[in-house]
């Protein structure tokens, strides 16, 4: 009998897209969540608890199915940036970050309901001097909106970035890699 595919705890089509690349079966269910708020904590720590927050609420809502949570932010200098309030925040975001480096944090949950297992992954991205006119250009595209930091390196922003340290799959929101292993630890080596 064929397990039943992972549950996504996320409606993040960035993330389902990935999945879909690694051939790895999973069903969307959001997660409801009350995620801590950018801020009240330092970003290692808030993106894993968000992860697992998700997580673990899809997961009491399909006991025993195994549910993928995972949380992304933009770290410069200490600060985090999540998802931009609106088009005036995306500019200053993208102002802050022009020139400079910052690093993408995502945290993952992988769940049963059971076993929880969490990670973080951290990826360096060197971002390119960018003038008023190519911010507010970007800014103008919309596909600032709904990303942390203002930004997505798979689409038009790949235009923003000279370079990366690290998993490029993360900074897009899911790190295919290291979920790929804990997947292999989760279904493979765990306790009976």
């Amino acid at each position: 009998m064929e397990p039943l595919p992972l549950l996504l705890a996320s409606a993040s089509p960035r993330r389902a897209e990935l999945l879909r690349i690694a051939g790895i079966p999973f069903v969307c269910e959001p997660s409801r969540a009350a995620e801590l708020p950018v801020g009240t904590c330092p970003p290692e720590t808030l993106v894993v608890e968000n992860a697992r927050r998700k997580a673990s609420e899809v997961s009491a809502r399909f006991p025993g199915r195994l549910t993928l949570g995972a949380d992304t932010v933009v770290v410069l200098d200490g600060q985090t940036l999540g998802k931009p309030s609106d088009r005036a925040d995306a500019a200053r975001m993208l102002r802050a970050l022009s020139g400079r480096t910052h690093e993408v944090m995502t945290g993952v949950c992988l769940t049963d309901g059971t076993i929880v297992r969490t990670d973080l992954c951290v990826t360096r991205v060197h971002f390119r001097a960018l003038d008023d006119d190519r911010v507010a250009r970007y800014v103008a595209s919309g596909e600032c909106d709904d990303k942390a930091g203002a930004y997505g390196i798979q689409g038009r922003g790949s235009l923003l970035v000279e370079g990366i340290e690290g998993d490029y799959c993360n900074v897009v929101g899911l790190p295919l890699c290291r979920i790929d292993k804990m997947l292999d630890d989760f279904l493979f080596h765990r306790p009976s």
